[in-house]
């Protein structure tokens, strides 16, 4: 995955001279994770540099740059870093076009920033912040789960004439391996993708958690359940009709995400699916999540939403 992001990096910034990429560390050091390696070497210091140690300063300076017709590739360090920047992000860049009545923009804004845990990062640096965007009018929020989603969907975000927030899985930047073309590619950003065609019960997820509900639904396929897997890729806008569709035909659907449980965007894709699908449901809507505390070191395990504690919640919805 790492080098599929790097690789449409480098896409972005050759394809067009008004693309700039820039954050903590993503110059000559390639970034905390490497994912910008090499690329201040290709394109040189005006287009691929470190900024300072201020989320909002990076935000505000691609709001700056963005309003200016440049194309400003911004990463947030760690997803955990991107709330001092929250006032540039949702009072700034998502109300630039309509606070000006279509006058200006910064549409070219793409802010990148790996999310969530599983490498023993701590509270600081394994948070998935992801509903506290989706609420805001004006942000795209997209997450991939492999690394040739990773490509085609970094390169629609940076392309997309609205602003992006792209939450990067960081446990799978190097344990997810693929093949992934070459060339320049994109994947429609707004639209859920089917995984697997089942007729029991729907899996919803997206981002690293997709792996876990698919090792869920291989677990519960060795009991006679068929389930139907969803990614939903892109948070913000996000696709009810897909989601809504395959649970008018299995009848239940279980959300899975890492953030915790408590204002979790699985709540407001319960809602929307109660609203849409109610005569069809066979069970309460299902939401297996993390736990509504601080992201606990020493009790990683524990919190995440595994396929153990998916495949439970599996088998209650369906025998309920």
């Amino acid at each position: 995955m790492l080098q599929a992001i790097n690789d449409a990096l480098s896409i972005a910034l050759e394809s067009n001279e008004k693309s700039i990429l820039f954050g903590e560390d993503v110059g000559h050091f390639g970034g905390v994770f490497r994912a910008t390696s090499g690329l201040q070497a290709k394109f040189g210091r005006d287009r691929c540099f470190n900024t300072p140690l201020t989320e909002q300063g990076i935000a505000g300076f691609a709001n700056g740059l963005a309003s200016n017709g440049m194309v400003a590739i911004a990463e947030i360090q760690f997803a955990d870093y991107i709330f001092p920047a929250i006032d540039q992000i949702v009072n700034e860049t998502a109300k630039f076009r309509y606070r000006s009545g279509n006058e200006f923009n910064v549409g070219g804004v793409t802010f990148r920033t790996p999310y969530g845990g599983g490498i023993a990062g701590g509270h600081y640096h394994s948070q998935s912040p992801e509903a506290y965007f989706t609420q805001t009018a004006g942000l795209k929020v997209v997450v991939p789960r492999n690394a040739y989603q990773a490509k085609g969907l970094l390169l629609a975000s940076i392309r997309d004439k609205n602003p992006v927030i792209f939450f990067e899985p960081k446990r799978l930047y190097r344990a997810n391996i693929a093949e992934v073309p070459d060339e320049d590619y994109e994947i429609e950003l707004g639209k859920a993708e089917v995984v697997r065609q089942g007729t029991d019960i729907t899996l919803l997820a997206w981002g690293a958690q997709m792996e876990i509900i698919e090792n869920a639904a291989d677990m519960a396929a060795k009991k006679g359940i068929s389930c139907e897997i969803i990614d939903l890729r892109t948070l913000a806008p996000w696709d009810a009709e897909t989601v809504a569709t395959s649970v008018k035909k299995t009848g239940r659907l279980l959300i899975n995400h890492e953030a915790p449980l408590t204002g979790g965007f699985a709540g407001e894709i319960s809602a929307t699916i109660q609203e849409e699908c109610f005569l069809h449901l066979e069970s309460p809507i299902a939401r297996v999540c993390g736990l509504d505390t601080p992201y606990p070191l020493i009790h990683e395990k524990e919190y995440m939403p595994d396929a153990l504690k998916t495949f439970e919640a599996i088998k209650a919805t369906v025998n309920f």
